[in-house]
């Protein structure tokens, strides 16, 4: 990987989000998804790499999806791994609610944790509690360490919690410590990438999402510097969600084990999950969220709020762009 692709990797974001964002609030969360998909792929598909999708959205008969070991690019060029979820939070980008986002993270090649289709236990902190904090910790724990390391009471620390029942002890632990939950329907990646900016009003992610999220999450508080730590579960009763109904606890081990996972209760840190030297992380916002804007379709342009951040060169640049329209006569301002 080298600086050229980091342009060229933002407009890969920028054009999924635009997809997707044309038919926000139409309760079209997989027709919203296939739109960011081809545009996804079709941006990828001009730029001078050998690209390789590591993690995806399932496998090559699931096409169109992005999938597994597929290659994009032009086949010339560096060598590349990316990490993609073309319409993080397809319900909320469906139901028009905040939170939505095209993401994607980047590496060189093997530098990206080949996540199986699990769920994964996070914790993403801002950086002066990296290495101080810890999964292992509970919640109560790692909020008195926050409260130190940020110099603030746990009462005006905000948790970020995903709203499911697999989470309601943990949710009344945080509460008891003082600290305030902030519930999201989906969409924990920019959730967790948000921990890693003051200002951003919140403090912390804990609990349990999917897994291949929690790798784009790595990356991107690797280049920040943040903290972010996970665990693979493999129990469906730690889970709880009806797509594992018909999962057991020996065979969800087995799988992992195929896949070369043997020690199944690692913690992983974000630099074994992210652990390429260069590490590039892009997201651009279908709906408003925590760190950006979503799309704004107006007259003559088509507006865009986007983050990338790098290892290459130690950045986070969010950039807004005005896509011109054919014809256009007058692009406000703002």
């Amino acid at each position: 990987m080298d600086r050229t692709l980091i342009q060229e990797i933002l407009e890969v974001v920028e054009q999924a989000a635009i997809a997707s964002a044309k038919l926000t609030g139409l309760g079209q969360k997989d027709e919203a998804d296939a739109a960011a998909v081809e545009a996804m792929r079709t941006r990828m598909g001009a730029i001078q790499m050998k690209g390789r999708i590591v993690i995806g959205e399932g496998e090559r008969d699931e096409a169109p999806m992005l999938y597994i070991g597929e290659e994009v690019g032009s086949g010339t060029g560096p060598g590349v791994d990316f990490a993609v979820d073309p319409c993080e939070g397809t319900n909320l980008c469906a139901n028009n609610q905040d939170g939505s986002m095209a993401v994607l993270a980047a590496s060189d090649r093997g530098g990206l944790f080949n996540a199986p289709d699990f769920y994964m236990k996070k914790l993403a902190a801002p950086p002066s509690a990296k290495g101080k904090v810890d999964i292992r910790k509970s919640a109560t724990e790692n909020i008195a360490i926050l409260s130190q390391c940020l110099g603030l009471a746990a009462s005006e620390l905000v948790i970020v919690v995903m709203d499911r029942a697999r989470h309601k002890d943990l949710i009344a632990e945080i509460r008891a410590t003082g600290a305030r939950v902030k519930p999201i329907s989906d969409g924990d990646v920019q959730a967790a990438i948000a921990c890693g900016f003051a200002g951003s009003g919140t403090h912390c992610l804990m609990g349990i999402g999917a897994a291949p999220e929690g790798v784009i999450s790595a990356a991107a508080m690797r280049a920040l510097g943040g903290h972010f730590q996970g665990q693979l579960v493999y129990d469906p009763a730690v889970a709880q969600t009806s797509e594992w109904a018909d999962y057991t606890v020996e065979g969800n081990i087995a799988r992992l084990n195929e896949m070369g996972i043997t020690d199944i209760d690692k913690v992983y840190e974000a630099e074994e999950l992210a652990s390429g030297e260069n590490v590039v992380f892009a997201g651009s916002g279908i709906t408003d969220g925590l760190l950006f804007h979503g799309v704004k379709f107006e007259k003559d342009c088509t507006r865009t709020s986007s983050l990338i951040i790098s290892t290459l060169d130690n950045t986070a640049r969010f950039t807004n762009t005005v896509h011109i329209k054919d014809g256009a006569k007058s692009i406000a301002l703002r």
